[in-house]
């Protein structure tokens, strides 16, 4: 299903699209992790954020990528071990959380920075991540499709709804 490999695939894929647009998502730029008028996303990781704030998006992401490296490297979730067991929550939480999240980052994105994508020529490579992403998370079963509602159209489109 998901192995380790495959989240870090994803995980860096969105981390190093996310990274050539730091310069123009910033604070001030982008002051709440929205994906569109419509879609707000506040944070919280269960621990040392227990109630879900709002912060900037690029807040969002730093406390993702941090959260998503924090689980990547935990072997009780993560087990590295061959034959080691995986928590029985392991899709259905660690699994899902990730990948939900990660599609905020790329609806982040595609509504707030697309344009800046086209001039820095990374369309095609955003397009063929997020199709590769969609599809994925579609064959898995993922992410529910009123979380994929920010970027439906678009998803629809790949998956020939």
């Amino acid at each position: 299903m998901c192995s380790f490999s495959t989240a870090v695939d994803f995980f860096n894929q969105v981390n190093i699209l996310y990274g050539t647009l730091t310069e123009f998502c910033t604070p001030s730029d982008c002051p709440s992790m929205t994906a569109g008028p419509t879609y707000k996303y506040r944070w919280a990781d269960g621990v040392t954020i227990k109630n879900p704030i709002e912060v900037s998006a690029p807040k969002y992401v730093e406390y993702l990528m941090d959260w998503i490296e924090v689980q990547l490297d935990d072997e009780s979730i993560f087990p590295q071990k061959l034959g080691a067991p995986f928590p029985p929550n392991f899709r259905d939480y660690f699994v899902k959380t990730i990948f939900k999240r990660l599609f905020r980052v790329y609806a982040h994105i595609y509504h707030s920075h697309f344009q800046k994508i086209v001039s820095l020529k990374e369309e095609a490579h955003l397009n063929t991540c997020f199709k590769h992403f969609v599809l994925f998370t579609w064959e898995f079963r993922l992410i529910e499709i009123a979380q994929l509602a920010p970027l439906y159209e678009l998803v629809e489109s790949i998956l020939q709804l």
